[in-house]
């Protein structure tokens, strides 16, 4: 088994995109069969979404995806980075980009980015991968903090919510104490973890980015008629993080509702799903063009500068007359 472990891990990796692309067609493919028999039903619970509805769940993806970026900057920071917001916020975007076919490509788009636009600036690689673990790690304090969601739509046993509890906690407890080797370019990304101070500022953004996924969930469930309580769309959103780690690509929000709330009813359930996705992409490709638009504006004004100095004539050099 580990001899075949060790095979197909390098496969993998140099395979990446391709594996991605063939889960999320497998995904979508799966998630067409499901809704065979219901295809009146959700085009009814799609039509029931109204356009103010849409724009305020892309705004708040928007929210989600600002807030979680200032968290990287804020880890970024305490590792030692000199980075402005500008190339972070792109690089972000970029990030957003990879995301849609999977978390990791995601994950890897965004620091290949920043290394690439901003190498004197930004952290080595090591350090980039590590200064996302604190994110994740509130993140995951967040998601354990409120399995219990989960028991009734999972049937989970109702021990599973503190094993999940205690598992955070003592990853956390590891990573605090892995953040005082903060000498080691890998540990140097776990900086923010002993300073009170940026510690605080970081749960606080990583709660407004989860805050805002909430919102968006529970307004897209109410607004194609599924009764979905906040309990509900917390659940969802754990579950849309879980299978997000699984090469499924857009087909994530439509599996996670289905899964979570599918016993009310696949068709509306799905359409939630459908439209989560749909406004998160609008969302996401809003973010990114803005990015564009002002990595271009940078290079126009910063060729204007450059043409403007350059026709400036230079002063010719005031001769010194030697003491007679």
């Amino acid at each position: 088994m580990s001899q075949l472990s060790q095979r197909v891990r390098p496969w993998l990796e140099r395979h990446r995109r391709l594996v991605a692309v063939v889960g999320s067609v497998v995904a979508a493919g799966v998630m067409v069969l499901v809704l065979a028999g219901h295809r009146d039903d959700f085009a009814t619970a799609l039509s029931r979404a109204s356009i103010p509805v849409l724009l305020l769940a892309a705004f708040l993806q928007v929210v989600a995806l600002v807030s979680r970026t200032e968290a990287w900057h804020r880890t970024i920071e305490a590792a030692g980075g000199t980075l402005s917001r500008r190339p972070l916020y792109r690089a972000s975007s970029m990030g957003y980009v990879g995301s849609l076919l999977n978390a990791q490509l995601g994950t890897a788009a965004r620091i290949a980015a920043l290394r690439r636009s901003s190498p004197a600036d930004a952290p080595g690689v090591a350090t980039l991968m590590a200064a996302e673990l604190p994110i994740l790690a509130v993140e995951a304090g967040l998601a354990a903090a409120t399995s219990v969601t989960l028991i009734g739509p999972l049937g989970l046993p109702w021990w599973c919510p503190i094993v999940f509890v205690a598992a955070v906690v003592g990853l956390t407890f590891a990573l605090r104490r892995m953040s005082i080797r903060a000498a080691r370019p890998l540990w140097q990304g776990l900086a923010v973890l002993h300073r009170l101070r940026d510690g605080r500022r970081l749960f606080g953004l990583v709660l407004i980015a989860v805050f805002a996924q909430i919102a968006r969930n529970w307004l897209l469930l109410h607004a194609v008629g599924v009764d979905a309580s906040i309990f509900d769309s917390i659940a969802v959103l754990i579950a849309m993080v879980a299978i997000g780690q699984l090469p499924v690509g857009p087909s994530v929000g439509a599996g996670a509702t289905v899964l979570i709330l599918g016993s009310g009813g696949v068709a509306a359930a799905a359409a939630a799903g459908v439209l989560a996705t749909a406004t998160g992409l609008v969302g996401g490709l809003s973010f990114a063009a803005w990015a564009m638009a002002d990595r271009l504006w940078t290079r126009r004004r910063d060729r204007r500068r450059g043409a403007a100095t350059a026709a400036v004539p230079a002063r010719p050099a005031t001769p010194v007359l030697a003491n007679q």
